[in-house]
């Protein structure tokens, strides 16, 4: 168990460090073409589009991270009310369904992928399923992150603590 304990905050610590890092990239490319195009008035062709392909991949890496805290999975109001084995009931109502989206999200995530994969991004000489392969793998990561945060077992409630 501590073993998985550590693969999991490795894991979703590296995850954190990548989406960051994309984050930064994608301010820095889009500072850039806005300096490219209004301070030396020549427009920037790969900064566009490797702003949108980093954010893209950021919002998909930060939505696994949101999964592994549990951000997504609360409904704290009717949570908190049903308490006990209810409260627990809900949290596996609430996981079969969000594995159920997250599931059908990586299977159609990689079919569009593979839909896309001749296709290629002309400012960046990239084929675009490297942007479109960010939904599997973010949902797949999710999925991972869900069921981590659902086997840590219940959570208190904020009536349960008062």
């Amino acid at each position: 168990m501590q073993i998985l304990h550590r693969v999991d905050r490795g894991l979703f610590r590296l995850v954190s460090i990548v989406a960051q890092c994309l984050l930064v990239t994608a301010v820095a490319a889009g500072f850039y073409q806005v300096l490219a195009r209004f301070v030396l008035e020549s427009p920037s062709a790969w900064s566009e589009a490797w702003t949108r392909a980093s954010v893209i991949w950021a919002v998909m890496l930060g939505v696994a991270l949101a999964f592994r805290q549990g951000a997504m999975l609360s409904v704290d109001m009717l949570h908190s009310y049903l308490g006990g084995t209810r409260a627990r009931a809900l949290e596996h109502l609430v996981l079969v369904i969000v594995v159920g989206f997250l599931g059908f999200l990586a299977w159609v995530g990689v079919e569009m992928t593979w839909r896309v994969r001749f296709q290629t991004m002309p400012s960046l000489d990239a084929s675009i399923s490297w942007v479109y392969v960010a939904i599997p793998i973010g949902a797949v990561m999710s999925l991972i992150g869900v069921v981590a945060y659902w086997a840590e077992g219940p959570r208190r409630t904020h009536i349960d603590n008062i």
